[in-house]
């Protein structure tokens, strides 16, 4: 496991939830809270070895799906797929996602098109794949008298209210998202589908990590380096040439509390608008960045 659960209990038994980007960071540490809390998690991820080692260290039922989605094909795939298991599908998760940075003046069609791909069209493609399982299943229930919550929640980021440098292409993907949050929560809340976002601060992944050559990404046919170039950490008040550990708090300036997040914590937010805990809440965007303003995810 990665990271140990902040809680366990029954809240989510009986649950299907897919986590899309469920094989590293926030996504993972998510998979792994909603598992604890009883849901059975489909771990969605671009490598599919690595969602199969997580949903085999998770256990409870867990079971693996190696998908690219900014495939147009993919969100169709991915639903069916998930429905096929016969149990429903309650939960859905919006995290898959990654950078790739330049500033405006420098930025290509394909870099800022690559962001809204995967940061806001897919996860509009998983939302209409699901409108069956969440929309319409959600209304004929009303009509019965019963009330079943299902929950959407969509990750997105600060820099979607306050942009980023070198990050236009992100930032404009975020906001959009945002967007189809607001839109989804009005359209289906008739049918009890929460639909809210979490925008996050600055939160320890591997995407933080400074920008190298091994550290990248095959999406789209393309390589993409991840990570944070050199001037981007020195402005955020980060050496890049420091040995860190990837996933521990770092000291932060702009923060309220100081320091960045953890992915645990990250995942305890998410949990929360996909469990009962939050079923009057639809439409929001809930921010977790100790108190920053502005930063990635």
């Amino acid at each position: 496991m990665l990271t140990t659960p902040t809680l366990h209990s029954s809240l989510l038994t009986g649950q299907t939830a897919i986590v899309t980007g469920g094989g590293n960071g926030i996504g993972r540490a998510t998979a792994e809270i909603l598992a604890a809390n009883g849901a059975t998690v489909v771990v969605a991820d671009l490598d599919a070895d690595l969602a199969e080692q997580v949903a085999r260290e998770i256990g409870a039922g867990a079971s693996a799906y190696g998908v690219d989605l900014t495939d147009p094909a993919a969100a169709d795939k991915l639903i069916a797929h998930v429905a096929e298991s016969g149990n429903g599908i309650d939960i859905i998760v919006n995290g898959a996602g990654y950078f790739w940075d330049a500033p405006v003046h420098k930025m290509t069609d394909e870099q800022f098109q690559a962001m809204l791909d995967i940061h806001l069209l897919a996860p509009f493609r998983i939302c209409r794949a699901a409108a069956p399982y969440f929309r319409d299943q959600g209304k004929r229930e009303a009509a019965e008298g019963t009330v079943r919550h299902r929950k959407i929640v969509n990750i997105t980021s600060l820099a979607a209210s306050f942009g980023n440098p070198g990050a236009a292409n992100y930032a404009a993907a975020k906001a959009g998202l945002i967007g189809l949050t607001k839109t989804l929560a009005l359209e289906w809340g008739s049918a009890n589908v929460n639909v809210n976002a979490v925008a996050f601060g600055v939160i320890q992944t591997r995407f933080g990590a400074p920008q190298s050559e091994q550290n990248t990404i095959d999406v789209g046919g393309r390589t993409i380096p991840l990570g944070v170039p050199d001037k981007t950490l020195q402005m955020m008040g980060f050496d890049p040439t420091e040995q860190r550990d990837l996933y521990a708090p770092q000291k932060i300036a702009g923060s309220a509390l100081g320091r960045t997040g953890t992915i645990q914590e990250a995942a305890d937010t998410i949990f929360w608008l996909a469990s009962p805990l939050s079923n009057f809440v639809t439409g929001q965007v809930v921010a977790v960045s100790g108190g920053a303003r502005g930063g990635l995810a």
